[in-house]
């Protein structure tokens, strides 16, 4: 799965980072810290630029983490995609036909092995994991779970992106603005 030219999945954390997305060139984009009362309009703005938006679900203020508000997201809102660490939040966008992304922090073997149960649980189409400067356990994960892998979370230089995308991953998340034209 390529998810851009160069395989970064720029993300913003910012309207201001959200709106310079807008202008730029990338088809996928990753939103991140969002409001609920913003997010009908901000996903309607990307839609006219010809964008899709892989929405971080377990980022949205004002929203609960459970099955009513993945209900709201994929019926009202209709981002491409959902990223979340929730198990309800990534089966309904499956539901809904949506990209479901789940990040997969790797703390230690026990939040590794919960992981790979979940996966098997829930059957994502992209595994995001984080953090992504690990060559040796994106390789793992790719191979166990036989899906995409996008690696985010801790990438600040090129190389850490190379070697991220050299160990198996499809593409790097990140909010570093150096890194988006890489």
């Amino acid at each position: 799965m390529v998810f851009n030219e160069g395989n970064v999945l720029p993300a913003a954390r910012t309207e201001k980072e959200f709106e310079s997305l807008l202008r730029g060139h990338h088809e996928f984009i990753v939103l991140l810290n969002s409001h609920i009362a913003q997010l009908k309009s901000m996903i309607g703005l990307a839609k006219k630029a010809n964008k899709k938006v892989l929405l971080h679900a377990d980022l949205i203020q004002g929203l609960a983490q459970n099955e009513y508000a993945a209900q709201f997201i994929c019926q009202q809102l209709r981002p491409e995609g959902l990223i979340s660490t929730r198990k309800q939040m990534l089966k309904t966008a499956r539901q809904h036909k949506m990209t479901a992304v789940q990040r997969l922090f790797l703390l230690d073997s026990i939040a590794l092995e919960t992981s790979y149960r979940l996966i098997d649980d829930v059957k994502p189409d992209v595994i995001e994991v984080l953090p992504g400067v690990i060559p040796g356990m994106i390789r793992e994960v790719a191979e166990k779970t036989k899906l995409p892998i996008v690696a985010g979370g801790l990438i600040r230089t090129k190389e850490e992106a190379e070697a991220a995308l050299g160990a198996g991953a499809v593409a790097i998340s990140t909010t570093r603005k150096e890194l988006w034209d890489i």
